[in-house]
């Protein structure tokens, strides 16, 4: 009877080992896959950058730009210049407007990837408004700047020498708000409420 329970025991054991371990891998799933489209840029991430490149090509290359909201988030979104042609190298400068129609302050961050997938870890953004979440008031209009530029190196990988378009697409997805700018809009309703 003794050697029953032992067996009884450690079937509930290993079981629950295997809940914890599979809780576990769930948990650190999403980390782990960013991490690893960071270093091999699949899946269209992209790679960040100090500085601008220090080579510049003869050749060029086209980058579109889209810009989406998520289902639910109330800005408008868009971006400003549709597409750009550069030589391989050189510095581009494109800027996406972003417009909170509400009536209360909201917080977004921007998701994004590169296609073909296989120019991603090319694609090098030194300055974008996708590093940090963004906040705007009620009918605030702003122009987001994405300063990026595509390393030469794309010209001599086998699969993506061929690129001649990349496109950069970002969407926005509702956050929330930054406690500072939660307690700014808690603040201003008591002043209104006030007058």
């Amino acid at each position: 009877m003794m050697r029953k329970l032992d067996s009884k025991t450690r079937t509930v054991a290993a079981l629950g080992g295997v809940i914890v371990f599979m809780g576990a891998m769930a948990w650190a799933s999403i980390p782990l896959y960013n991490w690893f489209c960071a270093v091999t840029g699949y899946g269209g991430t992209t790679n960040t950058a100090e500085a601008g490149s220090d080579t510049v090509l003869d050749q060029t290359i086209t980058v579109r730009f889209d810009a989406n909201v998520e289902a639910g988030m109330p800005w408008e979104f868009e971006a400003v210049e549709r597409e750009m042609t550069l030589k391989i190298g050189e510095d581009g400068l494109a800027y996406f407007e972003a417009y909170n129609p509400t009536d209360h302050p909201i917080a977004g961050q921007a998701g994004y990837n590169v296609a073909p997938f296989t120019a991603g870890s090319y694609f090098n953004k030194v300055q974008c408004f996708c590093f940090t979440e963004q906040v705007l008031q009620p009918g605030e209009r702003v122009e987001m700047p994405v300063y990026f530029y595509v390393d030469p190196a794309i010209t001599e990988d086998r699969d993506a020498k061929f690129t001649k378009t990349i496109t950069l697409s970002y969407t926005f997805y509702e956050i929330d708000l930054p406690q500072d700018a939660q307690q700014a809009a808690l603040d201003e309703a008591e002043e209104t409420s006030v007058n």
